[in-house]
């Protein structure tokens, strides 16, 4: 029997990345998976992958999760799939960069709503769900940008969503405790996605310098850091919540 047999998950972004990697992981281990991710063509490309594995995996896309009620119309439609919901991992996030004194307004407004306001849209979306349930699990992605500066790369609406992220985190479990609602947060450091992989080859020096500090000697992949959800969003974490882990090969050790 697999650790989530017969939990139903709702997953955010599944088009690729870590998202694609927890529908996989999820659906091995026995979830029912009901996805959703703005580029319907990754998201297929998903549905085929788990399939093909023997899960079970519903998708719907095109969803713009920053759009609060588009949010809120996907989490009620996700639910209705299985009669209900037991999982939300808030994976999807899109950011941008920029130092303090060049970041647009516009830019920084689309990180909120796409790193931080999809959050609060989906999981107010799913508390009536879960409350329903008689209790579930949410499970949100930081990042270690959200408990720190970094020096590689100007990160301030990244670093100000994830830090928002980790914190509603916090609050969400208070709140969730009364009804059987766990609240847990992953952050991870530097992960290679089809986004990011650039960075390895030909990134600037600064972050060529960083990730050699990393004491476990790699950067991480998508996996490292669903086997970290895998296990909070399981039953023996039945008795944490509210936590934030931190999975960076060591890096923020170092400070």
């Amino acid at each position: 029997m697999g650790r989530l047999e017969n939990k139903v998950a709702l997953i955010t972004g599944i088009g690729g990345g870590m998202g694609r990697a927890a529908a996989l992981r999820f659906a091995a281990e026995g979830a029912k998976i009901v996805g959703c991710d703005l580029f319907p063509e990754g998201a297929e490309e998903t549905v085929r992958l788990v399939q093909g594995a023997g899960g079970e995996i519903t998708n719907f896309a095109p969803v713009e999760l920053s759009d609060a009620g588009a949010a809120a119309q996907w989490v009620d439609a996700a639910a209705d799939v299985y009669d209900g919901m037991d999982i939300l991992y808030n994976n999807a996030s899109s950011p941008r960069f920029g130092a303090i004194d060049e970041i647009s307004v516009e830019d920084w407004d689309f990180v909120i709503d796409n790193e931080l306001n999809l959050v609060f849209y989906a999981t107010r979306a799913a508390w009536p769900h879960l409350k329903r349930r008689g209790g579930g699990v949410v499970v949100n992605v930081g990042s270690i940008a959200g408990t720190r500066g970094v020096e590689f790369m100007p990160q301030n609406a990244h670093g100000t969503a994830k830090a928002g992220v980790i914190n509603l985190t916090q609050q969400l479990a208070v709140e969730g405790g009364p009804h059987g609602i766990r609240a847990v947060c992953v952050s991870p450091g530097f992960t290679v996605t089809p986004s990011t992989a650039w960075l390895v080859d030909s990134g600037p020096q600064e972050f060529q310098d960083n990730i050699a500090r990393i004491p476990l000697g790699r950067v991480g992949q998508p996996d490292d850091i669903v086997n970290a959800a895998l296990f909070l969003a399981s039953d023996e974490a039945s008795w944490i919540t509210g936590i934030n882990v931190v999975v960076d090969g060591g890096g923020s050790v170092l400070g």
